[in-house]
């Protein structure tokens, strides 16, 4: 049935993986009374640190980190509300931390069952989601979707639909010029004090700056730097012309003006919008308006909020961006009415303009709220803010009864319909952000699904020729076990609905070679068995008899180390790891029951299979290799390979980008390019030499950088990949016609990003199932065997086949045409 067939995974047919971290320190901050004290904000900031390198949940974390920095403070001060009845003055730190607990698991779920809902109503057939509670981690594999900016936009926004009054222009101005005149006079050096002000400090989408009241020359430095973070505050290589010394000194005397530009218009129309700043210049205007200078000087339930971005200037970091006056309740960050009360939403089309918007209506509380909000503003404009940013600001021209109204914001239809998704979703408890995501084109994956079905096939003629000509007829039966044990594992993994990917068809492939060694193992003991002049009958029972030990023994060890991969692998380890668990099971069924069965039929029947060919009854034999008495031969080689491996590891080496952190690109190019010469190329546009290596054929080159890797969100996403087509293009390596559409899918095979966050995440799992790996292999053959000098050689060789592979890959870095990367799958 087609609802059974096989799944296979975005590298196969493309697609998008992602993982998204609930933001649980903006939870525990919005459960505080006070979210900018400072101990607080110190114990989440030493949380976050900690959470890469420990198994503890982050409200543990936190309050671990709270005690340290507090040891007699009490938690209750911080999460005492009206609001909250479970928590009051007399509540412990542990009672405080178990409610906090409480809360946090269950934004975690919901934020999962929200994105769940999401993503049924997105349209992708076969989705695949996880949940790690204790981190808070979702993972997301979307096979097939063409669109990742879409995606991105669709998982992250949290869905806030609030409704503000709003102040207008005229209302805001006076203030804002009387704090540009005090701002010129700080950075002319004069003192200047703000305290005869009556208007008290409040916070906008910002964080504000500490409360001072008297300013003197001392600030000046702060303030220019804020000034000079503007790219166009840089002088030219000529040196500072008179444009640069003139633009220079009207910062200077307009310090919020140079960046905030206010047309002509707005002098003369009241309206919500105060001005307009370039996307570039919006880090420098939020931390104008953040002062207290500015703060002090207008009311204190402004906020200030930009205008949604039109589609066609997303790209542009020069485009300009409407700044909203919004009126807040009683200066928080309330709005007059919240999204919560919307209960259904569609896309539709606006009657007058032809363009699509967002319907949507409201419940009964909702609606009696907006008809008296929109009463109470006749005449006046409303902002509809979605996600802190402004998609329309109407003027009410009556009352509106029913619940219903509209959001436009120049949307495409596909935009419309998602965002009325989202808003049928509910709104994320809690914020969820991407720290990990990988995007293969369905070009890199028609190739990886024929390299993985080459490899597949290659290596099952191989083993199939090869057990004919080594084990004769006995070799039938092997390939019959080794034909069943990847039909039984492909079931299997239709039955469960699981997804194919190119490290499942790997772990198939070592299944099908634990399969031939399960065979192998059996029918050379049958071989000892009959050259000792057993008969064929008790050959085969006591040669499956004998060999079931060193079977099992294999199998459970390998076994362990596919569970511990299942336990700490993500994405592609983890589908890894789940065909490799199959795979090994299967092995021993078909190895021992069905090899087994077919056997005993075969000799009921007064018949016998062969087990040697005129090649194989020469090789080996009376072989007698004396390793025990060549020990010391192994030392000198092993001591002398290992103390080569150390001197290499001077070298260091490669780290792939789920360990190192950043991004990296996947690109098929028209031809031929040295990795050297686009290295060279690429540095001066990100500011540090990217890594760029050949992969698959030579016109196809990966190339890894950190570029902006501390900085997150979608413009940043799209900020990156633009200065990667602007460093192509210009440089020649892409052709200078291409567009960054025509890039985007011609050239651009397949991307990945992993924060700093979840690459620490990744080196941590990586570190802990490598060491529980070992420590599980010697307590079973410690239990097995009862020796703990076999249990401790077994661990003394694990370790020093570990450090010569990781001697090799640093001794051979840079010195093969193709990467050695360590990363999870090196694991």
């Amino acid at each position: 049935a087609k609802e059974q067939e096989l799944n296979l995974g975005l590298d196969l047919q493309g697609g998008m993986n992602v993982t998204l971290e609930v933001s649980l320190d903006e939870l525990v901050r919005s459960m505080s009374n006070n979210p900018k004290d400072p101990a607080l904000n110190h114990a989440i900031a030493e949380a976050n640190k900690a959470k890469a390198n420990s198994q503890a949940d982050f409200v543990t974390l936190f309050g671990e980190a709270y005690k340290r920095a507090n040891p007699n403070a009490n938690l209750a001060y911080l999460f005492t509300k009206a609001s909250e009845k479970d928590i009051t003055l007399t509540s412990t730190n542990d009672q405080v931390l178990a409610k906090v607990r409480s809360e946090a698991k269950d934004a975690i779920n919901r934020t999962y069952n929200v994105l769940l809902t999401r993503i049924d109503k997105f349209g992708v057939v076969n989705p695949n989601m996880n949940l790690d509670e204790n981190k808070g981690i979702i993972t997301v594999e979307l096979a097939g979707v063409r669109n990742p900016e879409r995606v991105r936009n669709y998982l992250q926004a949290t869905a806030k639909l609030q409704f503000f009054e709003t102040y207008t222009n005229h209302e805001v101005y006076p203030g804002i010029l009387a704090a540009e005149e005090t701002l010129a006079k700080i950075l002319a050096g004069e003192s200047v004090d703000d305290t005869t002000s009556t208007a008290a400090a409040a916070t906008d989408s910002t964080a504000v700056a500490s409360n001072d009241t008297t300013r003197s020359a001392a600030d000046t430095g702060s303030l220019s730097a804020i000034l000079n973070k503007q790219p166009n505050a840089k002088p030219n290589a000529a040196g500072a012309d008179s444009n640069a010394v003139a633009a220079a000194e009207a910062k200077k005397k307009y310090p919020i003006r140079s960046v905030l530009y206010i047309p002509e218009e707005l002098g003369t129309t009241a309206g919500p919008v105060i001005g307009y700043v370039a996307k570039k210049d919006t880090a420098t205007l939020n931390n104008l308006l953040k002062m207290d200078a500015i703060r002090n000087k207008i009311p204190n339930n402004v906020k200030f909020l930009y205008g949604a971005e039109a589609k066609e200037t997303r790209r542009n970091p020069n485009a300009p961006l409407a700044v909203y006056a919004i009126k807040t309740a009683s200066g928080g960050e309330e709005a007059k009415l919240e999204g919560d009360r919307v209960v259904d939403a569609r896309m539709d089309y606006n009657p007058m303009s032809g363009k699509p918007e967002v319907s949507m209506e409201m419940d009964a509380t909702g609606a009696r709220a907006w008809k008296l909000m929109t009463g109470q503003n006749v005449g006046k404009y409303v902002a509809v803010v979605l996600d802190d940013k402004v998609y329309s600001s109407p003027v009410v021209n009556g009352e509106i009864a029913g619940g219903r109204t509209s959001i436009s914001g120049g949307f495409t239809p596909e935009e419309a319909t998602d965002l009325a998704n989202i808003l049928k979703s509910g709104k994320l408890p809690a914020p969820a952000r991407i720290v990990q995501e990988q995007v293969v084109g369905p070009t890199l994956g028609a190739e990886s699904i024929d390299a993985g079905m080459k490899s597949l096939i290659i290596s099952f003629i191989v083993i199939f020729v090869l057990m004919l000509v080594y084990y004769n007829t006995g070799g039938i039966v092997a390939n019959i076990s080794l034909v069943l044990n990847v039909l039984f594992t492909i079931g299997i993994l239709s039955a469960l609905h699981a997804t194919l990917t190119m490290p499942g068809i790997a772990g198939l492939v070592l299944g099908i070679g634990m399969a031939v060694d399960t065979n192998v193992i059996i029918f050379e003991r049958i071989k000892d068995e009959l050259a000792a002049g057993n008969s064929y009958a008790d050959a085969i029972r006591k040669g499956y008899r004998n060999s079931m030990a060193p079977v099992l023994d294999g199998h459970i060890t390998t076994l362990i180390t596919a569970v511990i991969l299942f336990i700490f692998g993500l994405g592609p380890v983890l589908g890894f790891a789940t065909t490799q668990i199959i795979s090994i099971l299967l092995s021993l069924f078909c190895g021992i029951l069905v090899s087994r069965l077919i056997t005993d039929i075969y000799t009921k029947r007064e018949r016998h299979f062969k087990y040697f060919t005129s090649v194989s009854k020469s090789i080996f034999h009376k072989a007698n290799f004396n390793f025990v008495g060549k020990r010391k031969i192994a030392y000198v080689i092993s001591f002398v390979v290992l103390a080569l491996g150390i001197g290499s590891l001077i070298n260091g080496f490669d780290y792939g980008v789920e360990f190192a952190g950043g991004r990296s690109y996947t690109l098929k190019l028209d031809s031929k390019q040295e990795v050297s010469t686009i290295r060279e190329k690429l540095h001066n546009y990100f500011g540090e030499y990217p890594i760029v290596k050949t992969i698959g054929t030579e016109n196809q080159v990966n190339i890894t950088t950190p570029y902006l890797i501390k900085e997150s969100g979608m413009e940043v996403e799209r900020k990156v990949q633009a200065k990667l087509h602007e460093g192509l293009t210009k440089e020649g390596i892409v052709p200078a016609s291409a567009t960054f559409a025509d890039f985007s899918t011609r050239y651009l095979q397949s991307s990945q990003t992993v924060l700093p966050t979840i690459s620490d995440d990744l080196v941590s799992g990586a570190k802990w199932a490598t060491i529980l790996s070992l420590l599980a292999i010697s307590m079973y053959i410690l239990l097995r065997f009862r020796k703990w000098q076999y249990s401790l050689g077994t661990v003394v060789a694990l370790l020093h086949d570990v450090c010569v592979t990781l001697a090799v890959f640093s001794f051979l870095r840079g010195r093969v045409p193709f990467a050695l990367e360590i990363d999870q799958h090196f694991i």
